[in-house]
């Protein structure tokens, strides 16, 4: 795998107490970052998630709480990872909750909790990490996508989250124009079918899901100091998969 140097670095990886977050913050830890792990009610996993980071190099990790479609508690975990930790210079953006039932039977509260989450907290971090990267003119934002989200890609199933990525890549790419003079970088990935998923579909492209350590590898490209002038892209770890309604 890539081993970009992140000695001295601070990464902020959300929803990073289980799952693809966690394996995130390993490798960030595995380069020499200090971690941040954020949940929002794993408690006992995140803290478990920071003690192995310690364990596999991170100099220092903390563990925070936060919804992050709340902008007093983004707040709060940035005040908080910048006393503990320092300024946050690499921030990723993993939360992203799903409603796979059919949109019609989705409350608003389930329709609105998946838009608000995928969006509106990739906005709030990204808005409050921007500073600290601006006074120093570096920093590395990844967001989390899903596989072909760009090419439109839609269903009555788990619509919410198909909008809500879309809106996520568009937010990339602006970003990235936006911080372009700035010593920053915004780009996503974005995963199919992941090893740690509930199913598994009957035509996996390559025969198998995307591993943890796929996905750490478009994420570490991204952050490696020579890949500074790459900006506003998205690489879609996905083995090559086309969905036939797109």
């Amino acid at each position: 795998m890539l081993r970009p140097d992140l000695s001295g670095r601070t990464a902020l990886v959300t929803g990073s107490a289980t799952g693809v977050g966690r394996e995130l913050v390993f490798a960030l830890a595995d380069r020499g970052a200090s971690t941040a792990v954020h949940y929002r009610t794993s408690d006992e996993a995140a803290a478990a998630t920071a003690e192995t980071a310690r364990e596999r190099g991170a100099p220092d990790a903390t563990t925070v709480q936060a919804d992050v479609a709340d902008p007093d508690d983004v707040e709060a975990m940035f005040e908080a990872v910048e006393a503990d930790l320092g300024t946050v210079d690499v921030l990723v953006n993993n939360v992203g909750p799903f409603a796979p039932d059919h949109w019609e039977d989705l409350s608003y509260e389930e329709w609105n909790t998946v838009l608000q989450a995928n969006v509106n907290g990739t906005y709030l971090c990204c808005k409050r990490a921007l500073p600290g990267m601006r006074d120093q003119s570096w920093g590395r934002i990844v967001n989390v996508g899903y596989a072909s989200a760009e090419k439109g890609l839609m269903s009555p199933k788990n619509a919410p989250y198909f909008i809500a990525k879309q809106g996520v890549l568009m937010f990339t790419r602006m970003l990235a124009a936006d911080t372009r003079d700035d010593g920053i970088t915004a780009n996503a990935v974005s995963p199919y079918v992941v090893e740690n998923s509930d199913e598994f579909p009957d035509d996996l492209p390559r025969g198998r899901p995307a591993s943890f350590e796929d996905i750490a590898q478009a994420v570490l490209f991204f952050l490696d100091e020579d890949s500074g002038y790459i900006s506003g892209e998205n690489v879609e770890v996905d083995g090559g998969w086309l969905p036939e309604s797109v």
